[in-house]
């Protein structure tokens, strides 16, 4: 049994625990928030003791993993406190908005000899793990094109959420899905050149973004964060080969708190016909936690993401903004 401390009572948090609470092989043991109500009320429902100050709880209750779900700007002073109590961490996304941020992460869990993970999580997606398995089987063909695609409203979580420098803004937040899922699907990006527009406050809300791999293959991701009230959160993805396309589209509530009733599509077109797949819609974050957690309890390393992918990911997230400032094609470094 593998002993996990939640850090962060709000939506992801809750997220998190409903998830452990269906697997057999971990426990929440403890919830740490600094609201009390919220913190108390998330703890009753993991059956375990709230507290507010990491510190304590970490030198209180028997704890293996710390599970991160805490606004951005907070990652890093809790991932560096997880390492130095030599507790294996996940972390949620975006992990941070700078690389040397991320440099102090990695270097802090790699000398604490722990696991450390990042929950990007569209690589745990059903539908994504269908195309992937279906480009690499060969089942499209050649592939000649990938399109990604994600739309929403404005979250009301909370005022922290709109700064730049808290969340990093639609580019870092929500855009970072699809070009992470696109480098798990093409491998290393080459360069970029991104178009967009920043809203009053510092947040490129809205994004769109030509991706040239070293491999070669090309692709788009779009990100908008501003879209009108009323607007369901939307996700696409068209991955097209010489011998099929694979093209999904999802359409939830405002957000994803109602992902239960989204309305999700999946249909591969070629040889003249359009043929719908179906997919079990399975959560993807308790497939994540799933796999971090059999690592943990096997000794194994993580394998789906790993730290060299998140900080390649995170430096794509970087050209593509030093893109949309300067109007420029950049490398990445």
């Amino acid at each position: 049994m593998v002993n996990v401390a939640v850090i962060g009572a709000g939506f992801m948090g809750r997220t998190h625990v409903t998830a452990y609470k269906a697997m057999p092989n971990a426990k929440v043991t403890a919830v740490c928030d600094l609201n009390e109500k919220q913190g108390k009320d998330l703890a009753e429902f993991a059956g375990c003791d709230w507290y507010n100050d990491g510190e304590s709880m970490l030198n209180t209750v028997d704890i293996d993993v710390v599970d991160i779900c805490l606004p951005t700007f907070l990652h890093e002073q809790y991932v560096l406190l997880a390492a130095g109590h030599k507790k294996h961490v996940i972390c949620e996304k975006p992990v941070t908005l700078s690389l040397e941020s991320l440099d102090r992460m990695i270097a802090a869990t790699k000398e604490a000899g722990v696991q450390f993970a990042v929950g990007q999580v569209v690589r745990f997606w059903p539908e994504y793990v269908r195309a992937k398995e279906m480009v690499e089987a060969g089942e499209l063909g050649t592939i000649k094109y990938a399109r990604a695609s994600r739309l929403s409203e404005h979250p009301a979580w909370s005022e922290w959420y709109r700064r730049a420098e808290n969340s990093g803004g639609g580019l870092f937040d929500l855009h970072l899905h699809d070009i992470d899922y696109l480098c798990y699907l093409f491998g290393k990006v080459k360069q970029v050149y991104a178009v967009g527009r920043k809203n009053s406050v510092g947040c490129w809300n809205h994004v769109a973004t030509s991706l040239t791999f070293e491999n070669g293959m090309e692709a788009t991701a779009e990100g908008i964060l501003e879209i009108p009230s009323g607007f369901p959160f939307t996700t696409e993805l068209n991955v097209v080969g010489d011998k099929k396309a694979y093209c999904y589209h999802m359409g939830a509530g405002a957000n994803l708190e109602n992902i239960a009733a989204a309305s999700r599509s999946t249909t591969v077109y070629g040889d003249g016909k359009a043929e719908t797949l179906a997919i079990d819609p399975y959560d993807a974050y308790q497939k994540e936690l799933e796999d971090f957690i059999g690592h943990i309890e096997a000794g194994t390393p993580i394998t789906v993401i790993t730290p060299a992918d998140v900080r390649h990911v995170l430096s794509v997230i970087v050209a593509i903004r030093e893109s949309l400032e300067t109007q420029k094609t950049v490398t990445v470094s």
